[in-house]
């Protein structure tokens, strides 16, 4: 097999190739590490050197011999060390969480982990510790975060699948960026234990990032149900996922809205996307107009403010240390200072904030069945643009910056509805735009449906970036 023909498959096409005998899974793992070692060399996506061996993973499942990558927070995998993207933590895995379980047993052959921004709470993936991941459409650009270093190798057809996780647009984002599916499923539809009873008070799910939407479902049918123990789990699908691809959805009543409640502005070209996709979804018979939710910028800071420092502050404190001013970036160290300053009230009015929210929210989708909105505010940032390492910034001001750049993502992580962005737009300058789409909690079968038919009547198949493994 070579490289063009290797990243010109999705994840489900080098399954059937395996499963038929066109080509066996050790020849797939060559030609990926072929492919990792061309892409990385340009867009510094993977946080180590490739796994050698690949982990163990079954021979059998629904993705057997599909090369793969996780995060640089997990899932981790036992005795393997991850980083959260700091010079400050140098920590091995005790344990295989129970999605990591589910990886290996899907067949899914790890090769390796992508890169993070340090404490994995930043829209830009350039930590001190790995230097700034690069954009396959721009190597000038971003590629989102905090899984930039997954979809920045997944878009240069390294592999056709890698991990990610979202707490606040982390998979969506980058996936905006590097013109990729990126699914956030509904709270508790992932399981997160067996050490953790929900990931950040809930607004944190895993996931992962693809090329296409069928990937994605089948992806999601792998990992997706309750573990035993868990807090919370999300109502179970009818019928797996993969089968809602090509379904009717029905005529929906679908809400758009280009309007960023954080008083963003959003760039022109960035809006018009979600528009043309609005206008589509009316040419596919839905009925569309103009809505949103009616939750303010307060709330959401209000919620999001105390979560973040409880987010960046969380592996040091597990360290059982303070941080050492010289390991860690700027705003890292003011997370810990301002949680250890942070009165217990504080985060129970974040915990009100949330409900009020997701209490607005919920009704919203009483009226609606969709909501369309841009991914991001803007193109691409160029590197640089945000500054995790800027001294002056307060963990509120930091989160400012975050969302004035992606306003879009974090409400429905507060709230824990599904939310999917799709690479719908491309700019007159040839830089990806994604779409964000929303569900009512628990209908990951309604994304998939309006998805599978926004692929087919809007294809980005054909799209490559100019960094492409499979152009070698």
């Amino acid at each position: 097999m070579e490289l063009h023909e290797y990243a010109g498959h999705d994840a489900i096409g080098l399954r059937d190739l395996i499963a038929a005998g066109e080509v066996t899974a050790a020849e797939v793992e060559s030609v990926a590490r072929r492919a990792l070692e061309v892409a990385d060399a340009q867009v510094n996506g993977l946080a180590v050197p490739p796994y050698t061996p690949a982990l163990d993973h079954s021979s059998e499942g629904p993705f057997a011999g599909v090369p793969f990558l996780i995060k640089d927070n997990g899932p981790t995998a036992e005795g393997m060390p991850f980083f959260c993207g700091s010079r400050s933590v140098h920590a091995v895995a005790a344990r295989d969480t129970d999605l990591m379980r589910r990886l290996r047993a899907a067949g899914l052959v790890t090769l390796g982990m992508t890169t993070v921004p340090e404490m994995l709470i930043s829209f830009s993936t350039e930590s001190v510790l790995y230097g700034p991941t690069r954009n396959p459409w721009d190597l000038e650009r971003g590629v989102g975060g905090s899984s930039g270093g997954s979809a920045a190798l997944v878009a240069a057809g390294a592999v056709p699948l890698a991990h990610g996780s979202d707490g606040a647009g982390s998979i969506r984002i980058p996936a905006s960026c590097c013109g990729l599916v990126g699914l956030k499923p509904s709270r508790g539809r992932v399981p997160c234990g067996p050490d953790v009873g929900e990931a950040l008070f809930g607004i944190s799910v895993e996931s992962g990032l693809s090329r296409t939407v069928r990937d994605t479902a089948h992806y999601l049918d792998a990992i997706q149900g309750p573990c035993a123990g868990d807090k919370y789990t999300a109502p179970p699908p009818l019928r797996p996922y993969a089968e809602e691809l090509g379904a009717d959805p029905g005529r929906l009543r679908v809400a758009l809205s280009t309007r960023a409640w954080s008083g963003a502005v959003v760039d022109p070209e960035v809006a018009a996307a979600a528009v043309q996709t609005g206008l589509m979804l009316e040419k596919l018979g839905h009925v569309v107009g103009e809505a949103e939710p009616d939750v303010g910028a307060d709330t959401v800071m209000r919620a999001m403010v105390p979560f973040a420092m409880v987010a960046v502050a969380a592996p040091l404190l597990a360290a059982l240390r303070p941080p050492d001013p010289a390991e860690v970036e700027a705003v890292t160290l003011r997370a810990f200072t301002e949680l250890k300053e942070m009165s217990v009230y504080r985060l129970l009015g974040a915990f009100d904030a949330q409900n009020r929210a997701g209490r607005t929210v919920g009704a919203f989708f009483g009226e609606y069945d969709l909501l369309v909105t841009p991914t991001l505010a803007r193109l691409p940032a160029p590197h640089g643009t945000l500054r995790y390492n800027d001294p002056d910034h307060t963990v509120a001001t930091w989160l400012d910056s975050l969302f004035d750049y992606g306003p879009f993502t974090p409400l429905f992580n507060l709230t824990g509805e599904p939310a999917i962005s799709l690479p719908l737009g491309l700019s007159a300058s040839g830089l990806p735009i994604g779409v964000q789409i929303v569900a009512p909690y628990g209908r990951e079968d309604l994304l998939f449906r309006v998805a599978a038919q926004l692929e087919e009547a809007m294809p980005w198949a054909g799209r490559t970036p100019p960094v492409f493994a499979g152009s070698r």
